[in-house]
């Protein structure tokens, strides 16, 4: 048996549609697919290219949880969430290069609606 990759990553939020708006807005997901479950709550499943994000209405929330992204246009990026008054948890720094194509890039960590950690690097 040889596993290929990590399917979703998942998030349990307070509000849905709070978190829905959050990552579509600042971040570019898009809406996939909603269920709910045997247990009696509500899941939506965002995609931004390959990734898929899954929001689970649990009414509770993780602390110590980040996920990053990368960008291609960092300052950009963080310009455009600071405009937009999204938190910043860490300031932008280096990072060191784990590969090559990683050489000068930055990183950064926003919090998003449950203080989850979303960092950027790119």
């Amino acid at each position: 048996m040889q596993y290929k990759r990590i399917d979703h990553v998942a998030i349990n939020v307070s509000n849905l549609e709070v978190s829905k708006n959050f990552y579509e807005s600042h971040f570019g997901f898009e809406f996939y697919f909603e269920h709910d479950t045997p247990a009696g709550f509500d899941i939506y499943y965002l995609k931004l290219g390959d990734t898929v994000l899954e929001l689970v209405g649990r009414g509770e929330t993780v602390s110590g949880f980040h996920f990053c992204l990368e960008t291609d246009d960092f300052q950009g990026a963080v310009a455009c969430l600071s405009d937009a008054g999204v938190e910043v948890m860490q300031p932008p720094h280096d990072v060191p290069a784990r590969e090559k194509r990683e050489e000068g890039w930055m990183r950064v960590v926003f919090l998003g609606p449950d203080g989850e950690q979303i960092e950027l690097r790119g």
